[in-house]
């Protein structure tokens, strides 16, 4: 069984609204069959603090916008090394491209199907 189509949309919108910044390698992992507390990881990253901002508010407006979601929690704004948006549904990490390559989230995660974000201009790995 995978994420809801629900869940789906949301990190669909959330994914293109990253490119759309130019956020780098976005990726989305189905995460719904490894954990309760979610149904989605997307992963993003930025080249400085200032991109990670940029994508991060980028995603929050596009989801509000386009379906009125708000993020139910919010961390890491004030350094903009690693901001985690929840979702409830999707969690959302926007990360700088060096916290990115440490963490290696992907690698966390590799137990968890890839899902097609279906972006124009595609820009993910």
């Amino acid at each position: 069984m995978s994420a809801p189509e629900e869940s789906l949309d949301l990190a669909r919108v959330a994914g293109q609204a990253a490119a759309d910044k130019l956020a780098e390698e976005v990726i989305g992992l189905d995460v719904s069959e490894l954990v309760v507390i979610t149904d989605v990881f997307l992963v993003c990253s930025g080249d400085s603090e200032r991109q990670v901002s940029a994508v991060v508010d980028g995603i929050e407006e596009a989801l509000l916008t386009e379906r009125r979601r708000k993020p139910l929690r919010r961390e890491g704004e004030r350094d903009a090394r690693w901001v985690l948006l929840d979702y409830g549904d999707i969690v959302v990490h926007v990360q700088h491209a060096e916290d990115r390559a440490f963490y290696a989230l992907e690698r966390l995660w590799r137990d968890a199907p890839v899902i097609d974000l279906q972006i124009d201009g595609d820009r993910t790995a």
